[in-house]
This record gives C-alpha cells, structure tokens and sequence, in this order.
C-alpha cells in the first residue's frame, strides 16, 4: 500500500501533462533494448498473471477484438492476447514508435520468443500456436491514437502496460486514462493493465518523460467507477532503473 515515505523521496520535478510532452522524442529503439532486449524476472512474473488471468475467463479462441493502447516498444502484451484475437490492434500516438512497430513487425527480433516460451508454459491455447509472431505480423494493426481518443464500447479483449502512469504527473489525468481505457471495453470484456509503482518520471535516450506516482490505492480508485472483480497484484523489481518502487498488475472485467 501507499508509502508516504517513499511518495516524499521521490517528488515530481514539475507538472507536466499528457498533451506537453514531446511524445515524438522518445526512442524507441534504446527503450526496447533496455526494458526487452531479454526477458526480466518482473515481466515474467506479469506475463504468469495475465496469461493465467486471460485462460481462467474461458474466452472463445481466435476470435475477439483485441487492442494494446500505447504499445511503444512492446510487443509482449499483444501477444498475451494472441490465442484469443482475430485482430490486434496496436494503438500508438508518436510516429516513431509506429513506424517502429511495423518494422518490427516484418522482422521480429527473437528476444520476443523468450518472452512467448513464458506465456506458453503449462497453456494450451499457447501451445497451440506455432510461430506466434508470424500470427502477430497478420493479425495486428497499427493504429494512430492515444488513451484519449479511445472509442466506447467497441473491444473484447485489452492490455496496456506501463502507459497511464508513465504519460503524466497529474492524478486526475492518470484516473481519466484508465478508465478510458476500461470503456473501450465491451460490458464483460476483461483487460489487463501493468504500471510502475511509485514512479518519479523516466528517461530514454537522455530525453526525460513524466510520471504519475501511483501505488495500489490509487489504481484501485480509478478502476472502480468503470470495472468489476478487480485484483491488484504486486510484483518485485528491482535494477531496471532509479525511481521507482516495483511494479503492479491489475487484471478484471468492464462493468
């Protein structure tokens, strides 16, 4: 739970807000290279959460609306969605990162089979699939927009990780992008959404990023106004860099 301690250590320089940031400076590239040139013991303790999350609410296969909002330069949540998903669309604000994505998209760089072997253990519907990034090639989308241009009521299935925390230093900003994100959502559709947890902003290739400090709590307050059968999950990290006190999973259903 919260830490007022920790909160106070690692104050915001300033306030910045989703639309004054210079989205198009981020680098894809150094961010991929750092976060997923291998996988982490964090990201495959989330993948065990959500994998497990998505096989226990016994969705069809192979055929729901998918979106990972803010995909960046990860993959991984797209493919946690790939048995279920007739389309995936990946949905992206900065030119660069999606210019990124349909390149990597072409030619997948294999570290992204590691994170697959991961979500693959023990599930069938994983198993099942043979070459999961060729699958991915044919079946994402990618697509210009951000969490606040998200249409109501259109997806089945979604994923957005390490995006509503890590776009601004405002709460109120931080809430309204979640739940958002959560009536993108058919009612029943279930989502999950990963975040850093006390995070005092980021920086990638020199340029710094904000971030809004966010602990259980607070996801807690935001998803319950649009979601039902929430559960928060922490998971340990530590190492990837300064500024941050673990992460958290939040997996659960529109209301």
């Amino acid at each position: 739970m919260a830490d007022d301690d920790s909160r106070a250590m690692h104050p915001i320089a300033r306030t910045a807000l989703n639309a004054e940031v210079e989205w198009e400076m981020f680098d894809p590239d150094t961010y991929w290279s750092t976060n997923y040139g291998t996988l982490r013991s964090d990201d495959a303790e989330i993948i065990d959460i959500v994998k497990e999350f998505f096989a226990g609410t016994r969705m069809p296969i192979g055929s729901a609306r998918a979106i990972d909002v803010g995909t960046g330069a990860n993959l991984y949540p797209a493919l946690t969605m790939l048995p279920y998903s007739s389309r995936v669309t990946l949905f992206e604000r900065a030119h660069s990162n999606r210019a990124w994505l349909r390149q990597e998209l072409a030619r997948p760089r294999m570290s992204w089979l590691d994170f697959w072997r991961e979500m693959s253990e023990g599930y069938p519907h994983y198993q099942a699939i043979e070459h999961p990034l060729d699958r991915l090639r044919r079946r994402a989308l990618v697509e210009r927009g951000n969490v606040f241009s998200l249409t109501p009521n259109h997806y089945e299935i979604a994923t957005m990780f390490f995006v509503a925390e890590s776009i601004t230093t405002e709460h109120e900003e931080f809430c309204r992008a979640m739940r958002l994100f959560v009536n993108s959502l058919v009612r029943g559709a279930p989502f999950a959404s990963a975040f850093m947890r006390g995070s005092s902003g980021y920086t990638v290739a020199g340029q710094k990023f904000p971030a809004c400090w966010v602990d259980e709590n607070d996801v807690a307050e935001a998803l319950t106004p649009v979601a039902r059968d929430v559960r928060i999950t922490h998971v340990n990290s530590e190492g990837l860099r300064e500024g941050y006190h673990g992460m958290m999973v939040a997996t659960g259903f529109k209301r």
